[in-house]
């Protein structure tokens, strides 16, 4: 067992990470060819830079996007992705990880604020995939990956809240690490393939979608009069 941990911690890690790293760049570097040719190709090539920007930071902090059709939904959301982002970014055991095999370290969250994010970001998990598959409009519009990602992303959490507490541990503890650090590496994997990817390029859809609002020339304005928004953002 503490061969095949080692063999998951060592060279399937070093795979899995280069996986989502060389597949993320990938994205980017077709989100910014894309977004070039768009540019030289539109007539209307003044993009308000500043709208793209404050609309990102919506996104990114959504608190004016709460009062929508489900906003006990859009809270669970925001919490599971500040959870998901968080805990293993600035969880101490995962940073030690990074200084023995790097050499470099940041700042970690207290262990008892670690705890609290891991059970919450579970909980929240179980409530998203509950709010999907109870919502009839959102079932209806869910594919495979929103319903086999959520219950993947919880594995990790849950085993290492496992391993960080043995008391309430009822499987070696070698075994649940293993079944950790894959969990990890699959995700690491995935990323690049599959919805999961928002996570880290979501700062560039906004710019992205601007562009193509302005190709061709005065297409936004034209939709906006269709669509009765005339000076509105849509």
């Amino acid at each position: 067992m503490e061969q095949w941990l080692e063999w998951a911690r060592g060279p399937l890690f070093k795979f899995a990470f280069a996986v989502m790293v060389l597949g993320l760049f990938r994205h980017l570097l077709l989100a910014v060819a894309g977004t070039v040719q768009a540019l030289l190709r539109a007539g209307d090539t003044k993009i308000p830079y500043k709208v793209v920007f404050r609309t990102t930071l919506d996104w990114l902090f959504p608190v004016k996007k709460m009062n929508v059709n489900r906003p006990v939904y859009s809270v669970i959301s925001v919490i599971f992705h500040v959870g998901l982002i968080l805990t293993p970014i600035f969880l101490l055991p995962h940073i030690q990880l990074w200084e023995r095999g790097l050499s470099i370290r940041w700042p970690a969250i207290p262990h008892v604020l670690a705890d609290m994010l891991t059970l919450i970001t579970i909980a929240a998990t179980v409530a998203l995939l509950i709010g999907r598959l109870g919502h009839i409009y959102a079932r209806g519009i869910s594919r495979i990956q929103d319903i086999l990602l959520p219950p993947l992303l919880m594995v990790p959490f849950i085993t290492g809240f496992l391993a960080m507490h043995p008391a309430w541990n009822p499987v070696d503890y070698n075994a649940v690490m293993l079944i950790h650090v894959l969990s990890a590496n699959l995700i690491f994997i995935l990323i690049p393939f599959t919805k999961l990817g928002h996570i880290i390029l979501l700062p560039a859809t906004q710019l992205v979608s601007e562009v193509g609002w302005h190709f061709p020339a005065e297409s936004g304005d034209d939709v906006a009069v269709a669509l009765k928004k005339e000076n509105m953002p849509i």
